[in-house]
């Protein structure tokens, strides 16, 4: 078992590290209303000496070999500083069984970091006019049995609701159908008008994180635009972005991807299906690190949505612990102060393990994605250590 987790894809920094610089230029912050910066050559070149890119890189790459040997990590890599990649790499296999090996542009299941690109087609949708983060759920969703929770409530996981993925099992047969159907998102509101679970709390009394406030509001994106989620988040994100290798998990045409990997629990063995597959906007995004970097490089622009709609999603509004840990609209917030404010999503789904990373004063980006279930994928104190030097340290716990 063990020589599953030591096979090492060959794809160095050190080889590739001409092709990253001639590519980064892509990936700097837009406005709608300018045209693409020219980032010559030289000024990439003096932001990689600057912030010491090539020793930065050869401790990175010895810190993950050491990682496969110790701790199995399977999976894909891209670490950047100042909007520049500085270490991006692959290690192991895209389906443990066959062997078939990992690549830099592999498709991972997001997990709960989907829910940062749900968050932004709802804000999109308000930053267009179409819809009010107070606007009550029943504008969109009429009869629903629970009141007073608004889009705000579901955004920062202040509703109150139970989560579908307990109450939802019972009513799901062994084939993952609900009434002879897949079990979707329809079917959880289905579940919720009829049947009404017990709520865990009151509208707005507390934090409470819930998979279903985020599988709620990619249906209130459907109703508003009038499209699928996955057809909404392609046209207004995807494409926009050239995320080429992103798209919304569909039971019945995820097989025309053929960079999609294989989830494995920890041991190794292929995840199997469960009827929570099906469920979208608070997982069921897949992309690679190389797309997730161009959505981090778009939140420093107004690309995609508003500036200040960004620091909106930024601010704290859960109130979950005392001091400095929050969450905004779709993202988990640490604000050390002085400006050191770190937003990020952690996943976990079906032997995936997701980690998304951005310290926004110094552009840091951390993106880990693996397809066999590893907890140690969150705790980065080691590969912040290379990163600050000498800074304090952050800790990222949890798996969602």
């Amino acid at each position: 078992m063990n020589q599953l987790f030591h096979f090492k894809f060959p794809y160095h920094f050190y080889i590739v590290l001409s092709l990253f610089l001639l590519s980064c230029g892509e990936n700097q912050p837009v406005s709608k209303n300018e045209k693409t910066p020219t980032i010559n050559q030289d000024s990439i070149n003096k932001i990689l000496k600057n912030i010491h890119a090539s020793e930065k890189s050869k401790q990175l790459n010895d810190l993950f070999e050491n990682k496969v040997k110790t701790v199995g990590f399977n999976g894909c890599i891209l670490i950047a500083q100042k909007g520049q990649i500085i270490y991006k790499n692959v290690f192991g296999f895209s389906n443990l069984k066959t062997k078939d090996s990992l690549k830099i542009n592999s498709a991972f299941q997001l997990a709960s970091t989907s829910k940062t690109l749900t968050a932004a087609a709802i804000l999109l949708l308000k930053d267009q006019g179409k819809l009010n983060l107070s606007d009550n759920i029943q504008h969109f969703i009429p009869n629903f049995p629970y009141h007073n929770i608004t889009v705000q409530t579901l955004l920062t996981h202040r509703s109150g609701l139970s989560n579908y993925i307990y109450f939802g099992e019972p009513y799901c047969d062994a084939n993952n159908c609900y009434n002879g159907k897949t079990f979707d998102n329809n079917s959880v509101i289905q579940i919720m008008m009829s049947d009404k679970p017990q709520p865990y709390a009151s509208p707005n009394k507390k934090f409470e994180y819930c998979n279903t406030n985020y599988a709620l509001l990619a249906s209130i994106v459907e109703k508003v635009s009038g499209l699928s989620f996955a057809d909404f988040m392609a046209q207004n994100i995807f494409k926009p972005l050239e995320m080429n290798n992103t798209w919304v998990h569909n039971p019945h045409n995820d097989s025309i991807f053929k960079n999609k990997t294989i989830g494995h629990n920890a041991s190794g063995y292929m995840e199997k299906e469960t009827y929570a597959d099906d469920v979208v906007g608070d997982k069921g995004i897949y992309s690679t690190v190389e797309d997730l970097f161009k959505w981090d490089q778009a939140l420093y622009s107004d690309k995609i949505l508003k500036r200040s709609t960004i620091e909106e999603a930024f601010t704290g509004y859960s109130n979950e612990h005392k001091g400095k840990r929050n969450y905004g609209y779709g993202w988990r917030l640490i604000d050390e102060g002085k400006g050191n404010k770190v937003v990020y999503h952690n996943g976990w789904w079906h032997g995936y393990s997701t980690l998304f990373y951005r310290r926004l004063s110094d552009q840091t980006t951390v993106i880990l994605l693996s397809n066999k279930y590893n907890s140690n994928i969150y705790h980065i104190e080691d590969i912040l250590s290379i990163l600050n030097g000498d800074s304090k340290l952050i800790k990222i716990f949890g798996r969602k």
